[in-house]
């Protein structure tokens, strides 16, 4: 099989090392005799596994002891709901950053549960720029804010973490464990899995302990963080496999360096593309650069009747999955901790062909 750079932005390419560890053990864990998606969640080869692979995320973020580390299912889109039923805490108010697609979901889930304060809005410049923190109408009576530090769709990245007087919230699906955070500025930070962190099917949340225990009345049993986090993520059967591959995930990250290592290597990967698109007439990138992603890059051809061309090409030069979201259009490259710098120089190096040929 020829090497394909895969640049969904998710599911997105895991580690190589990952895949080949998973085709290994795909019929049989360890030494318990069966495939880890057949065994017991309860069994104690899956327990082990469990345990281990959150104490290598605790170790990986430095997650401080006074947060528990949940691995759900119902991806980032069930904490829309999540949140503001652990969240609100008799409050009937919420401040939210709309900065795209995805925080825009979360604004409409919330607004189902408490008044939405909107303290910026991002919409009006297409999601290319985000305002001064210091021009943020935040609601002091608010509950918590929460925010998006990355919109996969528009490749538009917060450069500040906002400080406010309550609690704090991320959706992290696409930026986290490419760089080191602070954990104790959170309150709650959440994720998908099928981008940074394993397969679909999995959603990682951490949570502060004094953020655990009151919710809204009468919501689901398994919304309830609490229910989550006094079993252990399985008060019913967890996503076994995801679950699975995030800890060999994890075991990888730790092999590259830990996370100030990604960063690295992630801050050259873009820089790499960014410098190709800003280099030429060819393609350019509408986001503002102080706000430019480090995981999604969106890019526009000058000529958009060249983007089927474009698309069918790099295909043929094993460069996959880079039409951009039919919001943004173009193309985009979602370069996650899977993507080598190899395939950025790959993709680099086709987009200088391409316009040689096509200019």
């Amino acid at each position: 099989m020829s090497q394909v750079y895969n640049f969904s932005a998710g599911p997105a390419m895991l580690p190589a090392q990952v895949t080949k560890l998973m085709q290994q053990e795909l019929l049989e864990y360890g030494n318990a005799k069966a495939s880890v998606m057949e065994i017991s969640h309860r069994g104690a080869d899956f327990m082990a596994m469990a345990q281990k692979s959150e104490q290598d995320l605790r170790d990986l973020m430095n997650i401080p002891d006074n947060y528990k580390v949940l691995f759900l299912q119902g991806g980032a889109s069930a904490q829309f709901s999540m949140v503001p039923i652990n969240l609100l805490r008799g409050k009937t108010k919420a401040n939210y950053a709309h900065t795209g697609h995805w925080s825009k979901k979360a604004i409409a889930e919330g607004q189902r549960y408490c008044d939405v304060n909107i303290c910026t809005d991002s919409s009006g410049n297409k999601y290319t720029n985000i305002d001064d923190f210091s021009n943020w109408n935040i609601d002091a009576d608010g509950a918590y804010l929460h925010y998006t530090p990355n919109e996969t769709i528009a490749g538009l990245e917060f450069d500040y973490v906002p400080e406010v007087d309550m609690p704090l919230v991320a959706d992290m699906s696409s930026t986290i464990l490419s760089r080191e955070i602070d954990v104790s500025k959170y309150g709650v930070i959440y994720a998908g899995a099928q981008k940074n962190i394993s397969i679909s099917g999995l959603t990682i949340v951490i949570v502060r302990d004094d953020l655990i225990g009151d919710v809204v009345a009468n919501q689901p049993i398994l919304f309830d963080y609490a229910t989550q986090a006094n079993n252990d993520s399985m008060y019913n059967t967890p996503a076994t496999y995801p679950w699975y591959v995030a800890g060999r995930v994890f075991e990888w990250l730790k092999e590259q360096g830990g996370l100030s290592a990604m960063a690295k290597i992630n801050e050259t990967k873009a820089k790499t593309l960014y410098a190709a698109i800003d280099g030429s007439d060819f393609y350019s990138n509408p986001v503002a650069e102080k706000y430019r992603s480090w995981m999604n890059v969106p890019f526009l051809l000058a000529n958009e009747d060249l983007n089927g061309l474009f698309l069918e090409k790099a295909a043929e030069r094993d460069l996959i999955t880079l039409k951009g979201h039919r919001s943004v259009g173009g193309m985009r490259a979602s370069i996650y901790n899977a993507m080598p710098q190899e395939g950025i120089d790959s993709l680099v190096g086709f987009m200088k062909d391409f316009e040689k040929e096509n200019a």
